[in-house]
């Protein structure tokens, strides 16, 4: 099916222009808007040390209402109805049904990953090479693989990963890491993530790689004040991963050794240029030796001991 893609460029409040719209008949609204990206910004720095330059430039001095309608009489009265309302007619474009459902995964390929994996989309075919496929459907909000970060843990996992241990993924979204120390050999894998959509997309990712829930046990929740958590993940690990940022990896320091068993490695990532040198003392604090320091892209990554 075609669409009408419309766009309303604001000069004066979006949400109100969108109550407008509303009592027009338009619904489907999309705000894009910089103050509302900048104030975001400003309050979830927990969750993240860098902000994509790209995307940035993408909402600098943009304000616009963005909608679609049917490429029909009936949405193109309604658009009638729009400039009229606005006194100007809006931007437009055609699109079709496959533009924003597929388009999007031509930006996705195999990513190989260490020496021994490679991260395939789950609707691509797997590499005609040696190494050991993780397939991932990116269209399942979390990460990819393509990150510095996430490949940097993946490869670290390649050196501790194996028959017989166990790994505890802290802030597991996509299950990435979790998975990956399955197909490296490890036994069970546990999970936990604030976001309560990470269980159902982590499992999800599991299953396009033949691991059930019975050893993939993963849970939505905050380990740094949560107690109960914390118990209910359970003690004896030999690993410990957390791809998150240095706000949460620091406080997370002094918890981690209480998952492992002695000797357990804490592999941990997500660590921005400038901050790996307080990251680095709270690991060393909680009484972690640094056995590796890795860097990408002014990323960083640890694998203590």
């Amino acid at each position: 099916m075609r669409w009408i893609e419309v766009t309303v460029n604001c000069d004066r409040d979006p949400d109100l222009l969108c109550c407008d719209l509303a009592e027009l008949g338009v619904g489907g609204m999309i705000v894009e808007d910089e103050a509302d990206f900048q104030n975001f910004l400003e309050h979830n720095h927990t969750y993240w040390d860098y902000v994509d330059e790209e995307l940035e430039q993408k909402f600098k001095g943009v304000s616009q209402v963005k909608f679609y309608l049917s490429d029909d009489i009936e949405g193109k009265a309604l658009l009638d109805k729009v400039a009229a309302f606005l006194g100007t007619m809006p931007d437009t474009a055609l699109v079709q049904d496959s533009d924003w459902e597929n388009n999007w995964k031509e930006f996705y390929k195999p990513i190989q990953v260490g020496d021994k994996l490679v991260v395939v989309p789950e609707w691509e075919e797997t590499p005609a090479d040696s190494r050991i496929p993780l397939r991932l459907d990116p269209g399942l909000i979390f990460g990819t693989g393509s990150h510095a970060t996430t490949k940097m843990c993946l490869a670290a996992l390649e050196g501790f990963a194996g028959p017989g241990k166990t790994v505890l993924d802290l802030g597991c979204g996509s299950g990435i890491l979790g998975i990956g120390a399955m197909l490296l050999g490890c036994e069970r894998c546990a999970g936990c993530d604030i976001d309560p959509k990470a269980p159902e997309v982590a499992l999800s990712n599991a299953a396009l790689n033949g691991i059930t829930a019975e050893v993939f046990d993963i849970r939505a929740g905050d380990v740094l004040s949560d107690a109960g958590m914390r118990r209910a993940l359970g003690t004896g690990y030999d690993i410990v991963t957390a791809n998150i940022v240095a706000d949460v990896i620091i406080p997370l320091s002094g918890f981690v050794k209480e998952f492992l068993k002695p000797g357990g490695t804490f592999i941990t990532s997500g660590i921005i240029e400038g901050r790996q040198d307080e990251v680095r003392a709270a690991i060393e604090a909680a009484g972690f030796a640094i056995l590796e320091h890795r860097t990408e892209d002014d990323w960083h990554c640890f694998v203590a001991e």
